[in-house]
């Protein structure tokens, strides 16, 4: 393990120099390498003496975070708006009410965070009231990129300490939590990218904590707060939801009202602009970075109405599946995490987005369960990190096609290991 903390540290330290230099392909290169290493201290460190590992793990994790937050965000830009939102609420001013660029805003302009906002004379905020609120509070400590991915990191702290937690609470080895705190993921897309999914991923372990371990209702309350952060936590609901139970739709709808009602003087335009541009930005509103549906475009082309039609029976697929997941017969905290995961694999499927950090949502799930269909995604995940302005630009089909297609390959792998034990355990018995 020691070995490959090593080898991973030298792959860290090269990365900024070799995107710098070579751009966003050597980045994946290296980032996916790093990956497929994690894998491989996931397994020594389930054999490894617990406490001596975790000294290891956890000071390796700490000090990968560390560096990475020497550098300027390498992909992203979107920790600058997290800023810029924080400074307007503390004007008094609502952040679903002006672009960056209106003139209504030109006196909280500055060098340092306002020149790199993106879409900043396009659009208003898209992020929802939870991350209103964690924004204004973290820039009245300090309106700096530096002090808001301290917090996010603050935040992954929460989420490496539950996931510890969980991982005691199902009997496996807490030494799996290198499977998080060494993954390329997290590193680079939170210490370096500073990316709010941190807070929505914190918010939803503890909310899987608390409602797994008796307290449905309150914990259907810090799911729904993880999902006023990012929506592609909303599925997790299922995994704790009985059928036929109205009190935790209930809670659901009354947190939701309870956190917008700040906002709402600008009326609809609470959405921001996830409704005025985002899901045709995205490709969702015309099907073309719906992977799935792309497939389908190629073999048999375009036909009116064929992304509502996609819309529809994803939606009945996830609903099917949530269903299943909620009625489920198994009651143990292991099995319902298993199925949450498949159940946030599928939603990434259908949905397929464009970029590496929203697949953050699956990254516990990878230390708790450990599934080789989490781990192919987590790491093809990364080769969602190129950027446009580089030469050798990967067709996003392309890597669409390698990340999901893994995923299938990993289901398949899974399923034919699953046979052969209950062979082996049938024989046996026999």
């Amino acid at each position: 393990m020691a070995g490959i903390g090593v080898v991973l540290s030298g792959l860290t330290l090269v990365t900024p120099y070799a995107f710098e230099t070579a751009g966003d392909n050597a980045f994946i290169a290296l980032s996916i390498l790093a990956g497929l290493l994690t894998i491989v201290a996931t397994g020594l460190a389930e054999r490894s003496p617990t406490g001596r590992a975790l000294w290891l793990i956890v000071g390796l994790g700490i000090a990968l975070r560390a560096y990475v937050l020497l550098f300027d965000p390498l992909l992203s830009s979107d920790v600058y708006r997290y800023v810029w939102d924080g400074r307007v609420q503390a004007a008094g001013i609502n952040p679903y009410r002006f672009m960056p660029a209106d003139e209504s805003l030109a006196f909280l302009r500055d060098r340092m965070v306002f020149p790199h906002i993106n879409r900043a004379d396009t659009a208003v905020t898209i992020y929802p009231p939870v991350a209103q609120f964690f924004f204004l509070i973290v820039t009245r400590i300090g309106e700096s990129v530096t002090t808001m991915r301290l917090a996010l990191l603050a935040c992954e702290s929460i989420t490496v300490i539950l996931i510890v937690v969980l991982l005691r609470r199902i009997d496996r080895p807490v030494t799996r939590v290198v499977a998080y705190l060494w993954h390329p993921l997290p590193v680079w897309e939170i210490a370096n990218n500073g990316h709010v999914d941190a807070l929505m991923v914190a918010l939803m372990l503890l909310g899987l904590w608390i409602a797994l371990t008796g307290r449905a209702l309150r914990g259907a309350v810090v799911i729904t707060l993880s999902v006023l952060v990012k929506p592609y936590a909303a599925p997790v609901l299922a995994g704790i939801w009985r059928p036929w139970d109205v009190k935790v739709p209930l809670v659901v709808i009354a947190t939701v009202a309870l956190c917008y009602l700040p906002y709402l003087s600008v009326g609809s335009g609470v959405l921001g602009f996830l409704t005025k541009g985002y899901l045709t930005e995205q490709g969702i509103s015309g099907g073309n970075d719906l992977w799935l549906l792309s497939l389908w475009r190629l073999v048999f082309g375009y036909h009116e109405g064929d992304v509502a039609a996609y819309v529809a029976l994803a939606a009945l697929a996830l609903w099917f599946k949530g269903l299943s997941v909620a009625r489920s017969a198994h009651h143990s905290i292991a099995s319902r995490l298993a199925d949450i995961n498949m159940l946030l694999l599928l939603t990434l499927l259908l949905l397929s987005p464009n970029y590496p950090w929203h697949f953050l949502i699956i990254m516990p799930f990878v230390a708790l369960c450990g599934s080789a269909p989490t781990w192919a995604v987590s790491i093809g995940a990364l080769l969602l990190s190129e950027q446009l302005d580089w030469d050798f630009y990967i067709p996003r089909i392309v890597s669409k096609s390698i990340l999901f297609g893994g995923l299938f390959l990993a289901c398949a792998f899974a399923a034919w290991r699953a046979r052969m034990q209950r062979t082996a355990v049938s024989g046996a018995s026999q």
